[in-house]
């Protein structure tokens, strides 16, 4: 049977959307008329998810999350170690499902296996939700007949994704809030509040200090050409939106990122232990080690790295051991190929990734811990600083009119 997205409309003239099961489109329009039903659209889950329509979903396949998919994929996990069948896994999964976007994503995906195609291949179908490396775990779970171990742990390497990205949102959105307030705070007492106090100096045509000369100067530049400031920074966010695209570009600075010394380390420790994390899975789930190496690549976010995970790749190709194939390129941190000479040694390669992972998700954690708590006493201090100086240029001037009356 194949799964039907369906619109219709009730005797009370009432529209109703939803999913049913047929052979056919024709008997899924006769099962709607068997329920009071007048069909306006029917068509397979796959086609109203894919294809172009006039609905939403239509126009753009829904995109689960990855709370969502996290929480998908450990409910499958759980179905599917319980002994129930993929298939009936997802029916059970569609019926619990609240979200009506994940409903039809999940029927869809069931549609493909009552057509007879394997789960992974369903899921590569919808790429906006389910990644290559995603697909290729699927693909292995069932190959190995270990599909709800792959499960689980996809569902645990996508927690401990949703929860370093966390961790970062909230170590960068403090230094985020002080500089846009602080710089709304100032540009409000430049435009707004110096012209006004200032003016009361300039009336009385006396000598002002060269600190208050310069921040009229300065204010009157802001209230003039505050527009074309605006549209320069538009322009400028627009020009590097587009150079970023460029791959040598991106390179290029990112290289020079990864030369900085605490951000630099940061993101190399952030892309190093993503890329141990899915080896670990991938290794651990029987795909090959060339396989795994060209699937890690696409976690990687640092060019230079990825360059060089590819070059290890070659290197491991014609029989160099993995351990010396990363560090030959000097790029990755030492303790992790350590650990993987020892997981090559050893034979628990996957074992080794899995805690070379875990070491590098807490020097995350530590570096951006040590960041944050330089970063936040210097923002302060640059912030306090700026406001020193208006001060003192607006106090100035009152400063010597008092020792003029003296």
């Amino acid at each position: 049977m194949t799964a039907f997205r369906y619109r219709a409309v009730d005797l009370a003239g009432h529209e109703q959307q939803g999913v049913l099961e047929a052979e056919t489109t024709r008997q899924a329009r006769s099962n709607l008329r068997e329920q009071g039903l007048l069909a306006l659209d029917v068509q397979t889950a796959v086609a109203a998810v894919g294809d172009s329509g006039d609905n939403r979903l239509a126009r753009r396949p829904p995109r689960l999350g990855n709370s969502a998919l996290m929480l998908l994929t450990r409910q499958w996990s759980t179905l599917l170690e319980a002994g129930i069948p993929v298939e009936r896994a997802l029916a059970a999964l569609i019926e619990q499902n609240e979200d009506e976007a994940s409903r039809h994503l999940l029927a869809a995906i069931r549609g493909e296996l009552l057509a007879g195609h394997p789960l992974h291949r369903a899921l590569e179908r919808f790429p906006q939700t389910f990644g290559s490396l995603y697909c290729a775990l699927v693909a292995a779970g069932e190959k190995s007949g270990q599909l709800d171990r792959v499960m689980l742990r996809l569902a645990d390497n996508l927690e401990q994704s949703g929860a370093l990205r966390q961790k970062l949102i909230q170590a960068l959105a403090y230094p985020v809030i002080v500089v846009l307030v602080a710089g709304a705070v100032v540009m409000a007492l430049m435009i707004y509040v110096v012209p006004q106090i200032v003016s009361v100096f300039q009336s009385g045509k006396q000598a002002l200090p060269w600190l208050t000369r310069a921040l009229i100067l300065l204010s009157d530049f802001l209230r003039a050409a505050w527009p074309l400031l605006l549209g320069g920074a538009v322009a400028a966010g627009w020009a590097c939106r587009r150079a970023w695209r460029d791959e040598t570009f991106r390179f290029t600075i990112q290289r020079r990122l990864m030369r900085l010394p605490v951000v630099g380390r940061l993101l190399v420790a952030l892309d190093s232990a993503r890329l141990a994390q899915t080896l670990a899975i991938l290794v651990g789930s029987g795909v090959p080690l060339l396989g795994a190496l060209q699937a890690g690549a696409a976690v990687v976010w640092l060019l230079p790295l990825r360059q060089a995970l590819e070059t290890a790749a070659a290197d491991v190709r014609e029989g160099v051991t993995l351990a010396r194939a990363l560090g030959k390129s000097g790029h990755f941190p030492p303790l992790l190929v350590h650990m993987v000479a020892g997981g090559e040694s050893s034979g628990r390669l996957d074992t080794m990734l899995d805690k070379a992972a875990r070491q590098q998700t807490d020097e995350v954690g530590n570096r951006l811990a040590l960041a944050m708590s330089l970063l936040e006493p210097l923002l302060i201090l640059a912030m306090g600083g700026v406001v020193l100086v208006i001060v003192l240029a607006i106090l100035q001037p009152i400063i010597e009119i008092n020792q003029l009356l003296r």
